[in-house]
């Protein structure tokens, strides 16, 4: 199948998932305000151009750890939960500020296994985000760890971000990590691994190359990411995986350009 990224200048409903790492600093872990204002203006102007917007926000936790002074990542559900009650409130106080600024409506959606494993949930969940779109509103969904009987219910965000894909139908899902996109290798510690642009077919060989998380404040490594595009590729849309640190990026994957790892795995 032919690389061709013009199919993605013509997707409307689009699905945005930012790690951890693409909103706070590296060395400190609080979060990027000069990042997020950045951020913030571009989904407004892809959201005034007349496209459907839903982000899925990690950093809940990393926000509230550093709220109440915690050097690193808890390990104890219970001060999990308990630092992610603190950091979504914050978080989501920073984003609603932000996006105000641009007159961008937002709202707050939080999601369980539950919320998808019953009907009646993933229906009233699928009609809300639908009804929010309709209105011209960016939802920004995260797990809602403060209730989650198990911290890793959905595992991480890029899965989370898949499902929502999929349950909304939208038509392109797009990853901003720490990373450029797939490699042969982790490119952390092989700097001979070899970027991949393009993907169409998902094998057994892709997922050995996968790796776990690789950043203190990250929850997902490649191998999730590969299981996102599976989702979407199952619900009929595309996913790119780029690196975030440059926000502006956002705006060149929407235009179609060669950037991040294209998984473009229609009909498969």
């Amino acid at each position: 199948m032919k690389n061709s990224r013009d199919i993605i200048k013509d997707k409307k409903r689009i699905v945005i998932k930012l790690g951890t790492t693409t909103i706070t600093h590296a060395d400190t872990g609080r979060l990027d305000l000069m990042k997020l204002e950045k951020l913030v203006r571009v989904l407004t102007n892809i959201r005034n151009q007349g496209k459907e917007v839903v982000v899925v926000s990690s950093g809940a936790i990393a926000v509230g750890r550093q709220a109440i002074g915690l050097v690193n990542r808890p390990e104890e559900k219970s001060v999990k939960q308990a630092c992610a009650a603190i950091g979504q409130a914050r978080l989501m106080m920073v984003y609603q500020k932000l996006f105000s600024e641009y007159n961008q409506m937002t709202a707050q959606i939080l999601m369980t296994r539950y919320t998808i494993d019953n009907e009646e949930n993933r229906n009233n969940a699928c009609a809300t985000l639908t009804e929010l779109l309709n209105m011209g509103v960016i939802p920004i969904v995260n797990e809602n760890d403060t209730v989650a009987t198990d911290e890793l219910d959905f595992g991480d965000n890029d899965t989370l971000s898949a499902i929502v894909v999929s349950l909304i139908g939208a038509d392109l899902l797009i990853l901003l990590s720490d990373i450029d996109g797939l490699y042969s290798d982790d490119p952390h510690n092989n700097p001979d691994a070899k970027f991949i642009s393009y993907v169409d077919k998902l094998d057994d060989k892709l997922f050995e190359m996968a790796k776990g998380p690789v950043t203190m404040s990250g929850t997902g490594g490649m191998e999730s990411k590969l299981s996102a595009a599976k989702i979407s590729a199952a619900a009929g849309a595309g996913m790119v995986i780029a690196n975030g640190e440059d926000v502006y990026i956002l705006e060149d994957i929407i235009a179609g350009k060669d950037i991040g790892t294209f998984f473009d795995l229609r009909g498969k």
